[in-house]
């Protein structure tokens, strides 16, 4: 057993999870108040990775980042950056799969925030950024979270689109989810489960620390 797999997956979803937040908050600001036309059709984009199967993402990440092809073999050769078979791939394409984990719970945060909050931070010459940074995400704070944790969480347990864009690569792109299916295959079952039980224990922890902190449980319990 090795727990490179793990360190792997935790840090893919670590690093996922940071460049989505930092993505995320203008475009769902946008989603939460703009009223243009091409509003559904972003939308829509942004949901897709939760109805498409992932596999369909990976294979169109893999066909498109390819050397074999133009682009991909303009990526490698002038900018330097291979992304099939290679950890900045699996960052690319964990973003784009959990896109919608992180952009809907801070779109939904927003919208919910009483207009009259923004125009009175308005009225007080408060910048569109200023707003956001000091008047609308302090008051999302569960939002924030959930969006964070489920963007971490769901990284944690991808498969089809690593393993179509990453392959098997030890060390290199084979993450915890991807060694599961391995040492199945090998009828390693007890390293199977271990690997299993690391992330089922870790997710679970996880989630369960949002639902508290959100229903505000811990609070009650320190009164």
């Amino acid at each position: 057993m090795s727990w490179e797999p793990l360190i792997l997956t935790f840090k893919l979803a670590l690093v996922t999870t940071l460049i989505l937040f930092v993505v995320s908050l203008p475009l769902a600001h946008w989603l939460a108040y703009s009223k243009s036309r091409i509003k559904p059709v972003i939308e829509t984009l942004v949901s897709m990775p939760l109805v498409l199967p992932p596999t369909v993402l990976g294979f169109y990440f893999l066909i498109a980042f390819s050397p074999n092809n133009s682009f991909g073999e303009w990526l490698q050769e002038v900018v330097g950056v291979q992304l099939v078979f290679s950890f900045p791939g699996l960052v690319l394409a964990s973003l784009i799969y959990s896109l919608p984990f992180m952009v809907h719970p801070i779109q939904s945060g927003l919208a919910g925030v009483p207009g009259s909050l923004r125009d009175a931070a308005f009225v007080m010459g408060k910048s569109r950024f200023q707003t956001l940074i000091k008047v609308l995400l302090p008051t999302i704070k569960p939002s924030l979270l959930t969006g964070l944790v489920l963007s971490f969480a769901h990284t944690v347990g991808e498969f089809g689109v690593v393993l179509m864009i990453g392959g098997n690569i030890p060390g290199k792109t084979k993450v915890a989810s991807i060694a599961i299916y391995d040492e199945v295959e090998a009828l390693n079952y007890g390293t199977a489960n271990f690997y299993s039980l690391i992330l089922f224990g870790c997710t679970f922890f996880i989630l369960l620390m949002v639902y508290l902190i959100n229903g505000g449980y811990l609070k009650k319990l320190g009164r």
